[in-house]
Order: C-alpha cells, then structure tokens, then sequence
C-alpha cells in the first residue's frame, strides 16, 4: 500500500511515498504491515480484502490534499486493522502533525520506535518532534539511532546543533541580564526549528518582558498556553537552579504581575513552588509577589476610605519589592492627584508608561495632571503679574 514515508529530510509531516509489499530497502519508505493481520490479534481475525491498502490509500490522498482531519480518521482505521504497525503509527502522527497536535503526534512516534527499534526512519521522525519541543538531547539520541541504519539526515543535523547552540547563548545572557542579546537567540533558536519549546517561549517572554514590551511578553505567554506541547518534566535543562517547568510557571506569575492580575499571579507562582520547592529563587520571588499584593491591597482600602496620603506610602512599599509594576505607579499617581500633587502624580505616571508606554490609564491620568499643572502655572502668572 502507499504508506507515509518521510523520505530524507522530511520526517513525521512530510510527502507521501509509494510502497509495495517487499521489504524496506535503505533510503526506501517504512514496510507496509500485511493487509488485516495484526501480529497480536488472533490468528481467525481477517479484515476484508485489501481494507488496510484500500484506507490507507485513501487516507494518504486526503493528507496530500491537507485535508489532515479526515486522513486522520482513515489512519485510525488503519492503525485499528493492524496496531502493530509501526508505519500506521507514523502515518497517524503526520496526520497529527499536520492539525497542530503534536504532543500527540510524538507519543505515536515514540510508540512506532518502540514496535520497531530498528527503523531509522521512525528513529528520524520522533527527532524532529523532539527538536521541535525543544528537547535537544533526546533528539541527539534518536538522529544518532537513526544515523546508525545510514538513514540521518544532515539536514537535522544542522537544525540540531543551531538550536543547541542559540539555546546556549539565550541562557547565558539571560545569566548576566543582558535581555536584548538574550531576546534575540531565543528567536534564532524558535526560528531553526524549536517552534513548540515552551522553554524557549518562555524566555523570550522574559526577555521582552525586561525590555519593558509588557503587550510583547503577554502575548508570547499566552501564545505559549496555547500550544499543544509536551511535558517539560523530561527536560534535564535547569535556569539559575530552576526546574524547567517551574522557570515557565514562574515567568508567566511575573507577566501577570506587572498587568496587575495579582492573585492569578500568586496562584501560578505557587505552582512554581510546588514543582520546586527547594529552589531559593522561586520562594524568594512568590515571597515579593505577596506582599507586593497585599500593599496593593492595602493601599486600595486606604484610598477607597479617603486617606489618600497613607494609601501613596502604601503604593510605595509595594514598589520597594517591585520596582517596575506599573500598575503601583498609577496607584500612587492617581493618590497623588488627589492630594492636589500634580507634579508628583505626573513623574509616577512618566514612571508607568516608562515601563508600559501603552498604558492607557497612566496616560489619561497623566493628561490629567498636566491640565492641573499648566492651570496652576497660569493662575501663578496672573497673581504675580497684578
């Protein structure tokens, strides 16, 4: 039958190769099962003939025609017939591929390795899955696996060692703050093909985040809860110590801070904490996000109550533990602007859309004041000049 084969360079979602029944030559396509008989079903199980050939046939030609949802039901029905069959499983995960579902669509390459360790091409498919996820040393493994049956491509290769490389040289100025440098490797590294790496997402969000592009780093971190990605519970990569799935929890807590969601922050940053809870960063950094929390919150009762003088000091121990949420310097501004301060309430509000230039309330707030400001300045003018 036509089975999905990747041809070199092109594993997992990829073009569609002719088979036949003999064996796999090398370089050829994945060895089709035999038609209706699974090596574990019992031996009076008979499919009707050529069913296997006839959906898988059907199934490769709406999957060449990216009608991938549809191929999938015929690959389902395949994999049904014959589930021993390692080219049914990949056949499936290129269909997956093709949707976007990817965590998936490796778990069908892994299972499709497994039932036939042999097979370089399946060894090659589930690299590429890997490297897409990030995963860099399990992709390693699976292109030497497949390297092994002289079925590696270079191509992969390369996509490997630039990944590997820019991944290195994100987390090394992510090390020593240098955010602008550490933006752009983290985009190198998604652009050569870790498209998935929530590792990488997430220190892309951070570093946009320190650049003070807030719209940049939610949008990236939404994006990221988004993708339909593996666990990162098998990544060996740590940040300054952190786990990599509590470095994600812990970036996404910080975005959420400084657009002012506060209790979502916390909960995230929990989670952090719970995944790693010997990490000294990560209890220092849930520490700071409640009592930036509760100065807000305090400084909001103040404020509702009209003791607005009590309620800019509260604003401001809250900056002490973070000196760059937005959302504090409004606040205080707005504290400020009561307490007929134009001038103060005016450098808070510069201080806010320093760090969020788009802040749409620090900038009415802003206008605001200025209005106060050149009024008082007018009415200064006239009272000296009579």
């Amino acid at each position: 039958p036509d089975v999905l084969g990747s041809g070199t360079g092109h594993y997992g979602h990829g073009s569609i190769m002719r088979g036949g029944m003999a064996p796999a030559r090398s370089g050829g396509i994945d060895a089709a099962p035999l038609a209706g008989r699974s090596s574990r079903a019992p031996a009076s199980f008979l499919a009707p003939p050529d069913s296997l050939q006839e959906v898988t046939r059907a199934g490769n030609e709406l999957y060449k025609q990216g009608r991938y949802g549809e191929a999938l039901r015929h690959y389902d029905r395949a994999l049904a017939l014959c589930p021993d069959s390692a080219a049914c499983r990949g056949n499936r995960a290129a269909a997956l591929t093709g949707l976007g579902r990817l965590a998936e669509a490796l778990r069908d390459c892994e299972e499709a390795v497994r039932l036939d360790p042999a097979s370089g091409r399946a060894h090659g498919r589930l690299a590429a899955l890997c490297l897409r996820f990030g995963m860099v040393e399990k992709a390693r493994r699976q292109l030497t696996l497949a390297g092994n049956t002289n079925q590696s491509d270079p191509a992969e290769w390369h996509k490997l060692h630039e990944v590997e490389s820019h991944l290195g040289k994100c987390m090394d100025a992510r090390r020593i703050g240098d955010w602008k440098s550490a933006l752009r490797e983290a985009d190198a590294a998604i652009a050569n093909g870790a498209d998935s790496s929530q590792l990488l997402l997430a220190m892309r969000s951070e570093s946009l985040l320190r650049l003070n592009k807030l719209e940049d780093a939610d949008s990236t971190i939404t994006g990221l809860l988004k993708l339909d990605s593996a666990s990162l519970s098998s990544m060996s990569t740590k940040l300054s110590g952190m786990v990599a799935d509590s470095y994600v929890h812990v970036v996404q807590a910080q975005v959420n801070m400084a657009f002012g969601r506060f209790d979502a922050a916390i909960a995230i940053a929990e989670k952090a904490r719970a995944i790693d809870p010997a990490n000294a960063e990560v209890g220092l950094i849930l520490n700071n996000m409640r009592l930036v929390a509760r100065a807000r919150a305090q400084g909001n009762d103040l404020f509702k109550a009209g003791k607005f003088a009590e309620a800019s000091i509260a604003y401001g121990e809250g900056l002490k533990h973070e000196s760059s949420n937005p959302v504090l310097y409004c606040n205080r501004a707005a504290c400020w602007s009561k307490l007929g301060r134009w001038a103060k309430a005016v450098e808070d509000c510069n201080e806010a859309l320093r760090i969020q230039p788009s802040y749409t309330k620090a900038l009415l707030r802003r206008a605001a004041s200025y209005a106060k400001v050149s009024n008082l300045h007018m009415l200064t003018c006239s009272w000296l000049l009579t």
